[in-house]
């Protein structure tokens, strides 16, 4: 049933039969087969069917909330005996918001330290996606904003606040200044992160606060590329400080503080809401309460 289950999971998250089974490793029939052996014992349709998936039945949403939390219980289940036998080991899958990516290693490091038996698969991914992917078990934990938008049934750590900085070449006109206010953005050649993000979404937010309409000269999904064109065409970019510190260490770049508006926005560990969480987990959790600035607390 657990098996089943969790193909059911890899339909509702693919919606295609083809790409749900290359996910789970079995072939369409196979995973067709499981899908109407689960409605057979269950004695419900799950699946709109047609030449292609359709969609879910008003059954088959509710019983892919009880999947979700059966497969997921389930492996934590034998999560918990394997680390009785081995002690914490495994993999951790986090997923994380570009903008956080230089900060994720001061949790795994120490961590690993503690740990050394567990290794980590680190993700880029924006803030929806990775609700989307804790919520279909594709990982098990997240670094995300906390306070934005919503976030559903997590548990939360805060970790840091994020605080915006201008990121300029050091030899800009700007690089010297003790601040500068957003509505001032609005002149700049800038580089941002695209809209499915949730910084540039902030970051737009406090542009329009203080009357900023702007059109980037560049969008991207990565940072790196931002900071490239920083170097590269002389532009600017509004990154979070904690984000742009490890680009400020070579002394190419200035980071100029912006003012005008009180621009804190909390980021921190979010995990599946459920108890008994894996061992691994807890001891992730207390590792992400133990870097937290007290500040957020």
């Amino acid at each position: 049933m657990i098996d089943k289950l969790d193909m059911f999971i890899a339909l509702a998250r693919e919606e295609h039969f083809g790409r749900a089974a290359a996910s789970m490793g079995v072939t369409q029939p196979t995973l067709s087969a499981a899908i109407k052996q689960l409605e057979d014992s269950l004695g419900v349709m799950l699946v709109w069917r047609g030449s292609r998936f359709q969609g879910l039945t008003p059954e088959g949403q509710r019983v892919l909330e009880w999947a979700r939390q059966i497969v997921g219980d389930a492996r934590t289940l034998r999560e918990e005996m394997r680390a009785a036998r081995k002690g914490l080991s495994g993999n951790l899958r986090l997923a994380v918001i570009p903008t956080a990516l230089t900060v994720v290693s001061d949790l795994t490091a120490g961590f690993t330290v503690k740990h050394p038996g567990v290794r980590f698969t680190v993700l880029s991914r924006t803030s929806a996606e990775i609700l989307t992917m804790l919520e279909n078990l594709q990982i098990d934990a997240g670094v995300t904003y906390l306070e934005n938008e919503p976030l559903g049934r997590v548990t939360t750590v805060p970790i840091y606040a994020e605080r915006y900085v201008l990121v300029v070449r050091a030899d800009h006109p700007l690089a010297g200044q003790a601040g500068i206010d957003w509505a001032a953005l609005g002149d700049l050649p800038l580089g941002l992160l695209t809209p499915d993000m949730q910084n540039r979404r902030i970051i737009n937010a406090h542009l329009a606060d203080a009357g900023v309409e702007i059109a980037p000269t560049v969008e991207a999904s990565s940072t790196i590329v931002l900071i490239s064109h920083v170097l590269q065409a002389n532009w600017a970019t509004v990154l979070p400080l904690r984000a742009a510190e490890m680009f400020l260490k070579a002394g190419d770049l200035a980071a100029v503080p912006l003012t005008g508006a009180d621009a804190s926005h909390a980021v921190g560990l979010i995990a599946p809401y459920r108890e008994p969480h894996t061992p691994v987990l807890a001891a992730l959790l207390a590792q992400a309460q133990s870097i937290s600035d007290p500040e957020l607390s």
